[in-house]
């Protein structure tokens, strides 16, 4: 294995620590088939496990979701990527994934201060008034802190953790090397794609790490949502940020996390928040598509007056216009009960993949069997989507990014809106939206819209292209050019076939015509047998045995 050379130098004692951590949650197989411990024995680091160390109890799902835990804020970020990942993954895990915490704790300020200077160009005391050196909150990218500016308005600060882009970094470098091992070596995690998701997390991770994208996706949400009286989204300073600080101004409310808790107030109507809530992210996905992708409890905020905040948007969903048609036409599909139209449109999202059709006709044939409703607000959107996962898991299928991502986003939608109002129904949201999109998407301005881009570079380009082909013909004449691939190769083929057929009639003759020889009695014998004949038959023996040899050998080739 050449893991000795895909591991850098300077990654080992991460990779000593990654090993450690799967040993004592119960994986020792696992890091002994993928070689990671003959390399720390080879590179002189021995890994001294005490037995009482090692996580026995819990199922695999939950060791896996402590060793995440125990990992560190990268690999944690890694398992909630695939907690969204329900068409790869079994409900189980994606259950136990979707629990993952990151378990870090607050950075004293002395560490943060440097940093901060250096950003804002100045000490951070004569830039904000009231800087709170008290963490507001901690994650696993950044903390945050309460200020104030000059002029009195409360902002927060959020400060990316000192060397996190570093360890981010390496632990992203063994990640792409550990996924190309496991796809190489373990065959039965193959159909996880390892390197895939992979790749995937470390897009994700990278943006999560530069604030200017945040910034910049806060801005956007905001001027797509500014006719939205009930919404509030945070305003962004430019003047103050940069990659490694966000400045905001501060939102005043109480989180619907708390509300769930129990920590009720009568001054906060949870039905309405839902409502509000679930209006405002189905409208950036199926009108803007550009959403907030990580609508859980502690990013919603009730306000007074009965509005609602939306924080974080360091992770953010799109949707071209062609994914939200077709999750129209899937919507559709259910409703007229097309079955041709639903596999066609997993296929499609699912590029085509290798599986059984037959199996995957009769799939969506129950699937549809369960979901025999005549309106879209009868729908249960988000069991239908859990189920469609399913169906994609079972059947060999992989969904794209953007289609895994949205029904996670459905998924939590629904799951808040219950818990904050019992009678919440999500599918009365999404039925007005998908109506209008598919009353758009088929209107003839639209198909007209849609295909006026290609129409008009086809009509810039067309005259162009014409007079570069006359021109070349002018110059070089009409040729035909044919590349017929491995043709020499079959010319061969067919010689030495033609010439083992005529060696084969030749042998044949000969065999024919030795055998009238021995029935003549006369001449010189050799073992009683006619001369003439013998040797003829010897001959014919001799050149049998050498075409056969012949045909063995090209059949090895």
């Amino acid at each position: 294995m050449l893991l000795d050379v895909l591991i850098a130098a300077e990654d080992l004692g991460r990779l000593q620590e990654i090993t450690k951590i799967l040993i004592q949650s119960g994986f020792e197989d696992i890091a002994q088939r993928m070689g990671l411990l003959g390399l720390l024995q080879r590179t002189g680091r021995l890994l001294r496990i005490d037995r009482a160390d090692r996580i026995t109890e819990g199922g695999t799902p939950q060791r896996t979701r402590l060793a995440l835990e125990a990992l560190g804020p990268t690999f944690v970020k890694l398992g909630q990527v695939l907690a969204s990942r329900a068409d790869l993954l079994p409900p189980e895990w994606v259950e136990e994934l979707s629990l993952l915490q990151s378990n870090v704790g607050t950075i004293p300020w002395e560490e943060l201060r440097p940093q901060l200077e250096r950003d804002l160009g100045a000490p951070p005391e004569s830039v904000f008034e009231d800087l709170d050196i008290e963490p507001l909150a901690a994650g696993s990218i950044g903390q945050v802190h309460r200020a104030s500016l000059q002029d009195g308005q409360e902002v927060v600060l959020k400060i990316r953790r000192p060397g996190i882009t570093k360890k981010v970094s390496a632990d992203l470098r063994l990640l792409e090397r550990l996924a190309e091992i496991i796809e190489r070596e373990l065959t039965e995690f193959r159909r996880y794609r390892p390197k895939m998701v992979v790749r995937q997390f470390a897009r994700s991770i990278k943006a999560e790490l530069d604030f200017t994208i945040e910034a910049r996706n806060t801005r956007t949400i905001a001027r797509n949502m500014k006719d939205l009286d009930d919404l509030e989204i945070p305003e962004v300073f430019d003047e103050f940020s940069s990659k490694r600080l966000l400045v905001l101004s501060y939102v005043d409310g109480f989180s619907a996390d708390s509300w769930i808790r129990g920590e009720r107030r009568a001054d906060f109507d949870g039905p309405h928040v839902a409502h509000v809530g679930a209006e405002a992210i189905l409208r950036m996905v199926f009108v803007d598509g550009f959403y907030h992708a990580d609508p859980h409890p502690g990013n919603v905020l009730f306000l007074p007056d009965e509005r609602v905040a939306l924080l974080d948007f360091g992770m953010v969903g799109r949707l071209s216009d062609e994914r939200r048609q077709q999750f129209a036409l899937l919507m559709a599909a259910v409703i007229d009960r097309d079955e041709e139209g639903l596999v066609d449109t997993l296929l499609e999202w699912s590029d085509g993949g290798e599986t059984d059709s037959e199996t995957l006709i009769q799939d969506c044939t129950e699937f549809l069997d369960r979901y025999t409703v005549k309106e879209i607000k009868d729908l249960d959107v988000a069991s239908m989507l859990q189920d469609i996962t399913r169906i994609v898991r079972e059947n060999d299928l992989i969904l794209p990014a953007d289609v895994a991502g949205l029904i996670k986003v459905f998924v939590t939608l629904d799951g808040l809106g219950r818990r904050l109002d019992p009678g919440f129904n999500l599918d009365a949201h999404v039925e007005p939206l998908v109506r209008r999109m598919m009353s758009e998407m088929r209107s003839p301005r639209r198909i007209v819209a849609r295909n006026w881009r290609d129409l008009r570079r086809l009509a810039l380009s067309l005259p162009r292209d014409v007079r570069k082909v006359l021109q070349r013909l002018r110059r070089t004449g009409f040729k035909i050019e044919l590349d017929l691939q491995r043709l020499d190769e079959f010319g061969r083929q067919l010689d030495r076939s033609a010439n083992r057929i005529t060696v084969g009639l030749i042998t044949s003759a000969l065999i024919v015509g030795t055998s009238i020889a021995m029935t003549i009695d006369t001449g010189p014998t050799f073992l009683g047998l006619p001369v003439l004949g013998f040797f003829g038959f010897a001959t014919s023996f001799g050149i049998g045995l050498m075409l056969l040899w012949s045909i063995l050998r090209s059949g090895i080739r």
